[in-house]
């Protein structure tokens, strides 16, 4: 088939025309969609600083209450950690950590029900 004769077929076609209906309720969306506001950002400028706090404090208590000599064998190192063991268990540490597994899993099936679009 040559150029001039798929012009000829092509041109013979009916033009398609949108429906009123259809194109009102297109624009109609279009409009909506134009005047939604856009979704207010998360501050996290705000909400950052207390959790890097918590964790600097977390890490600078641990290590403070570690010191581990070089000729100790691990049975001394553990002797030496178990006092802050004690201290944790007695603030109900293990409670605390229970509280946070539970969130990350229920953060993470969430996340995972949502497919990642967070």
């Amino acid at each position: 088939m040559r150029q001039d004769e798929l012009d000829r077929v092509l041109l013979m076609e009916p033009e398609i025309v949108a429906s009123p209906g259809f194109t009102k309720s297109v624009m109609a969306a279009v409009r909506r969609e134009a005047a939604t506001p856009p979704p207010i950002p998360f501050p996290w400028h705000v909400a950052l600083p207390g959790p890097i706090l918590c964790a600097i404090a977390i890490l600078w208590s641990l290590a403070g209450s570690i010191h581990v000599p070089m000729q100790d064998s691990s049975s001394q190192w553990f002797d030496r950690f178990l006092p802050t063991l004690n201290t944790a268990q007695m603030f109900g540490a293990g409670w605390v950590l229970l509280g946070l597994l539970l969130t990350f899993a229920g953060l993470k099936l969430t996340w995972n029900l949502a497919g990642r679009r967070i």
